[in-house]
This record gives C-alpha cells, sequence and structure tokens, in this order.
C-alpha cells in the first residue's frame, strides 16, 4: 500500500511539470525553446532516477539491553549466567485500516509453523492455557489474576475493573480479545487485498490462544511504534534459516541476536535464585523509582536473588540511533553507546553442600513413607488418636498416582494406548455413566437427604455445589448464611441437594445470566432443568471430578492395584529391574511390594506422590558469620522453563501439584516449633530469675495449676526433678509450663498476657519476632499471643519458618550473636574487580551470664546423646527436637535444631519435614548432613539414590 502511495505521487508529478513546462517555454520562446527544453528534459530523467532510488527513512531510537550479571556459589561454582541466542522477532509495522488484523494474523500464523516444524516452540507466557479436556483455563488465581485482567482491559488499576470483567472466564477473556475489538481473530476478510488469509475460521483453540499470545505481547509495546516482541526465544539453526529465506513475505519479522537466562542444577537452587521474567506493570512503578530507565520491554528478576539483587545484577543499558524502511527493517545505524554488563553475585551457598542435603531429604522422607505405609484400603483416626501413628494405606498410594498426576489419565483414549489403559478407561466410562445416572435421580427424584447419602455421593454433591459457587451459578455474596435452608445443607445435611438448588432459585441466589436461558421470565422450573443441564455439562468435561471417580473405582476394587502398576509401566514412568519386572508380570510380586519397591528406588519421589510427609527443609549456616551455607526447600521446581517468559503449560503443572514445589518451604511455610522453642523459654525463666541452673521443678505428668489442665509428653508417667539442663534434655513439658507460669505471676495472680510479653520479649532477643534477614522472600513469624502455659512449649499461635529457627539456633550455637542471616558473599564486577565484599550484620548480642549458657548448651547436647543414631557419630552435636500436631487427622510436624562441633561450634542445622511424624526421623536427616559436611563417610554412603531404614522414634517424645 505505502509503495503504491509513493509511486503514484511520483507519477502524478513529473506528468504535471512536463506538461506545463513544455506549454511555458513554446510561449516565451517559441520554437528556439527548444533546446532549453531538451535540457530540461535530461534534467527530469535525472531527477526521476533519484526518485526510484529515493526510500522513506524512519528515525528511532532503540534500547541496547545489558548482559545480565551472573550468580556463583561461594567457591564460584556458576549457577546463573546468559547464554548467547537467537530469537525470532515481530514488530507492528503493519498499516492500520480494515485488512490490518488479518494480515498480521496471516504472518503469525505462518511464523507459528514455519518455527514449530523446526521442533521450537513459540512463546507461551500468557495467563491462560488448555486444560487437558480442550478448555480455556487460567494458571493464575487472586491478586495476580485481577492484575493479569486489568492488564488485558487496559486498566492501570484493578479497582478499574467492572464486575463482568472481574468475573470473565477465560473462554470469555479469549473471546474479547478474538474479536474485532481487538485482534479480529476469525474476522479476515479484506476486500482490498485478495491475497489475505481467509481461513481464520479454521483455527484450532490451541492455534487462537498463540495467536493470542503474540498479539497480546505486541500489544504491551504499542506505545512505541518499531519496537519488537520476541515471538519464540532460543531457535535452532534451522528456524533462524527458514525465517530469514522469507523475510520477503513476514513483514516486520526479524531474527535478533541476543541471550537468555540459564541455570545450573536448577532444582536444587531454583528457590534462592528465583528466575527472570518480562516485567509487570506493578514492578515496573516500583523499579523506575530507581531507576529511570526501565520500561515494559524489559527482562528483570522475578523471585529470588534474581529479584532482590536487581537493580545488582540489571546492568547498564545502551542506546543507538536506527533508520528503518517502511516495511520495519534496518537501512542503518549511528550514535551507538554500548550497555555495560550487569555485576556478578557471589553467594554464601556451597553448591555441592546444597544438592548433597537435597539429596538427603528427599531419601529421608521416602524412609518414612516406607515406615508408614501399610498393606490395607483405608484407616479413620480413632478418637483421641496420635498424630504419630498414622499409617499411609496401600490404597492412598495407589490413588496418589492419578491424583497428582503421575498417570496421565488423557492418555487413555490416545490411539497410543496401551493394553491396561485401554481397560482402565472402559472401566472408567462405565463407572462415570452410572455414577452420572444416579446424581441425576437424585437431582430429579430420589432426593435423599445429603446425611443419608452413601460418602461416594455426598463427595460428588459436595464437589458439585462447590463447583457452582466457583463457577458464580450461584451468588456467593447473596447466600443469607443465617437463612434455615442453608443450614439444613450445610450444617445438618437434613436436605437433598435437589431441595437446595430449588430454595436458591426461589431466593435469587442464582445468576440466570451464565445459564442458557432465552428469556428473563423464566420460571423455576426450567431454571432448574438449566442447571442440571449445566452441572453434567461441566462434570462430562472436568478433570477434578474424574479423579474422584477413580479414587471410588480404587477404594471398590473396579481399578485393581495391579492394574494402577501396569499403567506406570506402560507410560514409562518406571523402568524397574529386568528380574523383579519378570517376577511381576508372571504374578509372582504383589502390587504391594511393587509400589514399594518404587518408593525405596526413587522411581516415584515423595513429590509425585504427595502423601504426608512430601515436603522438608534444610538450613544450614556458618554460627561464628551468620552466612547461610545451605537453603534446601524440597520439593523444587526448573526454573529454567520459568526464564525468558514462563512456558505458561509448565506453570500450570506445578500450581496443579499437589506437592506445591513453588513454595519455598525453608521460608515460606509456617508451623508451630514444638519443643524446640524451650531454649526460649530457659533463656527467659533464667534471665528472670524465676529459676536458676540449680533449682529443681518436679514433674507430676498433669500440670493443673490452669484449666483445662495441661499434660506432660510422658503422661501418665512423670519425670521427677529436674534442672534446666534436665529439663531441656529430657523436653519436659511440666518443667517449661511451670516456667511459663511463674514468669505471669503478678502478686498472687497468674497473668497470662504478663507471660506471654516476657516469652515474646526473649523471642525477640532470638530473632524469632521478624524476618531472618536473607535476601529472598520469607513469611514473617508469628509469636504466640494466647496462653502462656502452652505457650512456653512451643505451641499457642508461635508460628515459625525453617530460616527463622535457623537464625535462633545460630545464636544460641554463638552464646547470643544474633546476625540478620545473609545469602550474599561478595558483588564483583565484569572485570573481576570487588565492588562488596558482604558480611552479615549483627543484629542484636543477648547478654547472659556464661552458667546459663553453660546449663543451655548442656541440656541440647544431652538431647543429641539420648539418641542411639548419633552414638556412632564422630561429631560431637547439640541439639533440640520439637514435634507438633497441628490436626489430629494428619502426622505432626516434625522440627530438629541443632548446631556442631559441641565443644567448638562451627555451624547449624536446621530441619523440618510438615506431617513428619516425629522429630526423632528428622534427626536423622541432620545427623546425615553432618557425615557428609565433615567427610565422615564416602559420600556414596551417604547419598545413595535410594531410601533407607530409619531408627523409630518415639511417637510421644519430643
Amino acid at each position: 500500500m505505502f509503495s503504491e502511495f509513493i509511486a503514484h505521487i511520483k507519477e502524478n508529478f513529473m506528468n504535471m511539470i512536463t506538461s506545463r513546462l513544455i506549454v511555458l517555454i513554446l510561449v516565451l520562446f517559441g520554437m528556439g525553446g527548444y533546446l532549453i527544453y531538451t535540457i530540461f528534459q535530461l534534467q527530469i530523467v535525472q531527477g526521476e532516477e533519484y526518485f526510484n532510488n529515493f526510500q522513506l527513512m524512519i528515525t528511532k531510537e532503540r534500547t541496547i539491553p545489558s548482559t545480565r550479571g551472573n550468580i556463583l556459589d561461594r567457591n564460584g561454582k556458576l549457577l546463573a549466567y546468559n547464554e548467547l541466542a537467537y530469537s525470532v522477532t515481530i514488530e507492528d509495522v503493519y498499516e492500520s485500516g480494515k485488512g490490518k488484523n488479518a494480515r498480521l494474523n496471516a504472518t503469525i500464523s505462518r511464523l507459528i509453523q514455519m518455527i514449530e516444524a523446526n521442533g521450537d516452540s513459540v512463546i507461551n507466557d500468557f495467563h491462560v492455557i488448555l486444560d487437558k479436556n480442550g478448555n480455556y483455563q487460567y494458571n493464575v488465581e487472586g491478586t495476580q489474576l485481577l492484575r493479569f485482567l486489568a492488564d488485558v482491559y487496559g486498566y492501570p488499576s484493578i479497582d478499574q475493573l467492572k464486575e463482568k470483567e472481574k468475573n470473565a472466564t477465560a473462554d470469555e477473556l479469549i473471546q474479547y480479545l478474538c474479536s474485532t475489538a481487538r485482534y479480529g481473530i476469525g474476522d479476515y476478510t479484506d476486500e482490498d487485498d485478495s491475497s489475505s488469509f481467509v481461513e481464520g475460521l479454521g483455527y484450532t483453540k490451541e492455534e487462537i490462544l498463540k495467536i493470542v499470545t503474540i498479539r497480546y505481547a505486541m500489544s504491551a509495546n504499542s506505545y512505541q511504534k518499531y519496537i519488537s516482541t520476541t515471538v519464540a526465544n532460543n531457535v535452532s539453526e534451522e528456524t533462524v534459516a527458514v525465517v530469514m529465506e522469507n523475510e520477503d513475505v513476514l513483514d516486520g519479522v526479524s531474527i535478533a541476536e541476543g541471550t537468555v537466562r540459564k541455570y545450573n542444577d536448577s532444582i536444587y537452587f531454583a528457590q534462592v535464585i528465583g528466575y527472570t521474567g518480562k516485567i509487570d506493570q506493578d514492578e515496573l512503578k516500583t523499579l523506575q523509582a530507581q531507576d529511570p530507565s526501565y520500561d515494559l520491554n524489559d527482562t528483570v528478576g522475578k523471585s529470588g536473588i534474581e529479584a532482590s539483587m536487581e537493580m545488582e545484577l540489571q546492568g547498564n543499558k545502551g542506546s543507538e540511533t536506527v533508520y528503518v524502511d517502511n516495511v520495519g527493517k534496518v537501512i542503518e545505524t549511528s550514535d551507538r553507546i554500548e550497555a555495560s554488563a550487569g555485576n556478578d553475585i557471589y553467594l554464601t551457598i556451597d553448591a555441592d553442600l546444597q544438592k548433597a542435603a537435597y539429596h538427603i531429604l528427599e531419601s529421608k522422607l521416602a524412609s518414612i513413607l516406607l515406615a508408614k505405609i501399610s498393606n490395607i484400603k483405608e484407616y479413620h483416626v480413632p478418637e483421641g488418636g496420635s498424630g504419630g501413628d498414622i499409617p499411609i494405606p496401600i490404597y492412598d498410594v495407589y490413588y496418589a498416582c492419578i491424583n497428582n498426576n503421575i498417570i496421565d489419565t488423557s492418555h487413555f483414549t490416545s490411539q497410543y494406548a496401551g493394553e491396561t489403559e485401554q481397560q482402565v478407561y472402559a472401566a472408567y466410562s462405565d463407572k462415570k455413566s452410572r455414577v452420572f445416572d444416579t446424581l441425576r435421580e437424585e437431582l430429579t427424584e430420589a432426593c435423599t437427604p445429603y446425611k443419608d447419602l452413601k460418602e461416594e455421593y455426598q463427595i460428588y454433591e459436595s464437589y458439585i455445589v462447590s463447583m457452582l459457587y466457583d463457577h458464580n451459578i450461584i451468588t456467593d455474596s447473596a447466600v443469607d448464611r443465617d437463612d434455615e435452608t442453608y443450614l439444613a445443607w450445610t450444617k445438618e445435611e437434613t436436605i437433598s441437594l435437589n431441595e437446595y438448588l430449588n430454595y436458591a432459585i426461589a431466593q435469587n441466589w442464582i445468576d440466570v445470566s451464565r445459564l442458557e436461558i432465552n428469556s428473563q421470565y423464566s420460571d423455576s422450573v426450567e431454571i432448574y432443568n438449566k442447571i442440571i443441564d449445566y452441572i453434567f455439562e461441566q462434570l462430562d468435561t472436568n478433570t477434578a471430578f474424574d479423579k474422584k471417580i477413580y479414587r471410588y473405582m480404587i477404594n471398590n476394587d473396579e481399578l485393581t492395584g495391579r492394574q494402577i502398576c501396569l499403567l506406570l509401566l506402560e507410560q514409562n514412568i518406571v523402568n524397574p529391574p529386568e528380574d523383579e519386572l519378570r517376577q511381576f508380570k508372571a504374578g509372582n510380586e504383589t502390587a504391594y511390594a511393587f509400589m514399594r519397591n518404587r518408593i525405596e528406588q526413587l522411581d516415584i519421589t515423595p513429590a509425585q506422590l504427595a502423601l504426608d510427609p512430601y515436603s522438608g527443609s534444610i538450613v544450614i549456616t556458618d554460627i561464628n558469620t551468620g552466612d547461610v551455607l545451605a537453603l534446601v526447600s524440597y520439593p523444587s521446581y526448573d526454573n529454567n522453563k520459568m526464564a525468558n517468559g514462563v512456558d505458561a503449560a509448565y506453570y500450570a503443572s506445578l500450581r496443579n501439584d499437589l506437592s506445591y514445589p513453588l513454595l519455598n518451604y525453608a521460608t515460606q511455610q509456617k508451623t508451630a516449633p514444638g519443643s524446640t522453642f524451650k531454649i526460649v523459654s530457659a533463656t527467659a525463666g533464667l534471665m528472670e530469675n524465676i529459676v536458676s541452673t540449680t533449682d529443681t521443678i518436679t514433674c507430676t505428668g498433669v500440670f493443673d495449676k490452669i484449666s483445662p489442665p495441661a499434660k506432660c509428653w510422658i503422661s501418665p508417667g512423670a519425670h521427677g526433678a529436674l534442672n534446666v539442663s534436665g529439663g531441656i534434655q529430657h523436653s519436659c513439658n511440666w518443667f517449661f509450663y511451670e516456667v511459663g507460669y511463674r514468669l505471669g505471676i503478678v502478686g498472687d495472680t497468674y497473668n497470662s498476657d504478663v507471660a506471654l510479653n516476657k516469652l515474646a520479649k526473649y523471642a525477640d532477643l532470638y530473632g524469632l519476632t521478624e524476618t531472618s534477614g536473607i535476601e529472598i522472600e520469607e513469611y514473617t513469624p508469628d509469636v504466640s499471643d494466647t496462653d502462656a502455659v502452652r505457650s512456653a512449649i512451643g505451641h499457642g499461635t508461635n508460628n515459625y519458618t525453617t530460616v527463622g529457627l535457623a537464625r535462633y539456633v545460630t545464636t544460641i550455637a554463638n552464646s547470643g550473636t544474633c546476625y540478620n542471616l545473609t545469602l550474599v558473599d561478595k558483588i564483583e564486577n565484569q572485570n573481576n574487580e570487588l565492588i562488596t565484599d558482604n558480611q552479615a550484620v549483627v543484629r542484636n548480642r543477648i547478654d547472659m551470664d556464661t552458667s546459663y549458657w553453660n546449663a543451655i548448651h548442656t541440656g541440647m547436647r544431652r538431647v543429641v546423646e539420648g539418641k542411639a543414631y548419633f552414638s556412632d557419630l564422630d561429631v560431637n552435636v547439640a541439639g533440640k527436637t520439637g514435634t507438633a500436631q497441628e490436626n489430629r487427622n494428619r502426622p505432626n510436624h516434625a522440627l530438629f535444631i541443632s548446631y556442631a562441633p559441641y565443644e567448638s561450634p562451627e555451624i547449624s542445622v536446621t530441619v523440618r519435614v510438615a506431617n513428619g511424624y516425629t522429630s526423632d526421623y528428622v534427626a536423622q536427616i541432620a545427623k546425615d548432613v553432618y557425615e557428609y559436611y565433615y567427610g565422615l563417610k564416602d559420600e556414596s554412603e551417604i547419598i545413595t539414590g535410594t531410601a533407607g531404614t530409619l531408627d523409630g522414634g518415639s511417637i510421644n517424645a519430643d
């Protein structure tokens, strides 16, 4: 279009000038003017030649991105770096007008096909994905989702979103973006250009999503024309070649040379290092306040060290003046100012120690699972049961293979499905049909009160109601929580789902606009029938509901343990030794034994099963410097798939993973500290002079000075008379109940609040009232504000992170120096010149009598001396165990804080396994860490790649 316009101007200009000058020359000079005309005609020819060679040039200032600094461990091992790579980019060089969307979408579609034909992938960091059932869904929620919607609808603030926009489903959002008001995907007719791509209506949902993703990324750059948008990162040479060969039909498309962020051994360090990604509006506002040069095209740290050290890592941008033609091709450049690379960050982390601790943790979690898995179908915790003795039914293990997506049920319908996959799918289809028939009967005729349903159908109906709330069919804000019928459904369970839904219709709790009803005056019967239709339409492609069906197929032996094992084999998820495989296929090995072997060999990991315990954390510090030597969170993730544009499908899989690998369990999980808190109480008792190092307190088993009485873990037994060291050694609850009680005595009266304030004062001295000081995201601790007596043993509302407890035990180990812990060792520029030699800052010092410290250290040393499994360790360790019950239907949390060598402490090791049953288990994790750190065993003996056996600890002792 533009070239035709130039040609038209040139032709008319030449014709006009030539005709008018001939007349003028002849009038003025007669025939003698012919010579003049001839000379002028020569000039016209030369002018036309100049015009033919004329190119319109557009000048723009282009930013040259800087190279991000590297991240290394304390010994110089490279953890995060940049790798040269080619990217495919596109610029919006398309003229506005009716046909723009058609041409741009056609170009993008062709480009996607070229890229994918060579095995490369286009960007997919849009927050909408296709689920296994082919439905659009968001991969973020809460505030993240609202921020995303605000960006899509063009609002700088979430508060500006209209109610309909806030509640837009993923499908509605895609429809909006495909409309002619936005990207016009599906509206490709261009009367002015017969070459336009006109097959838009033939796009699959996957193709539409890819085009939308690229168009949305381009729209983020729309404030600056001729700014390129990345379509694909790190592409192959084959893709580079095919794109360059087709540049003449791919307007605005270029190959750019740049870098991609890479992470070595990513799974071990992802939670510490984090990852990079394209800046969002909130990040832009924050970073521009520190450096105005940031813009919406920048890649920045999104989490971890990448985010916290952004200003050091980013470097300084360069610039150049670029001259481009009308289709965005660069003609020439000038005024180039080179970018300067970011600084390198050296962490305090020891990479080898971090990796070893991760492996130790994973294998020990598997060991705990093996110790608790039992060949039973189900288990219900009895009244008064303990969280330390809950078995794991093998049927739960079978179901976990489906529930946490170890087995891919979508493959059952593939043309490549194996024999067992086909059999299981046939059984599932039959089961689902029967379930639907029963549910439809309940919703229309049977109308059984909820409490009288079988447990299976109670689960199904509860899921249906939750789904109707989640999909805003039932408007949550309209529901009266005090309504008698509502309570009859939710509390008393005396009515049927039929009755509840019909009542909801009568009370206008139903949003009929979300149902396919033609008339706004529809009667209640029509609305109810539409709700039923909606329920079964949604359930038919609902993966979460499918999993509930599989749950009861397994419970009812319609899907056997042996079939689960065969599915694992058919989908190549496990690869047992040849001999075992023969034995299993011959029927000589049970499904129970097969599954236990897979867990033992870590063919199936604790994270994959997501059965308690599936997670844990370890923090190791240098107690004399405040350096963090290892900060381990299990499970983890591959941050390579999150950098350079988040892989949306991978991100969705992480969010749906029941082991929550995106959570940093060392810094973002808080639990009660249990008896590890008793050192705070001992300190408070000594410093407040309510107990001395020689005073004894007599444990009688039950502490009845408060109501209801509090029991010692040894009850109905008793510890008898103990001093401070003995109280710590035996972890006597009664001893520390009494300390907490005495802290609250005012005159002759006990005041819990007074005691709580004193406990908080000494918790603060150990740094437990604030985050630990490390340079990554960390949850703020909770110091108990209720029940001082129970708070003194680490219960109440005490909740701390593992890294917070690591600072606490670091302070204990060095006898009073409380550091703000650090993960950063030093910062160097690209010339290896030292910029910052970082040191942990001393937060405060605890000025306490040496005899008090000796009493505490002695008690902690005796704790470890009492553990038989530590007897063969050639370094003396001091420590304190802790067990905390949060939910009687789940195992107790298990904790261990420690340091070594006892005589002259160097390092601390803090371990937490949520729902880990007993602190004895986690103490054995710490033991392995000490053996590795001090080289007491060959590495191959410690890190075997398999689960081992654990010494059984006391269920109650902590």
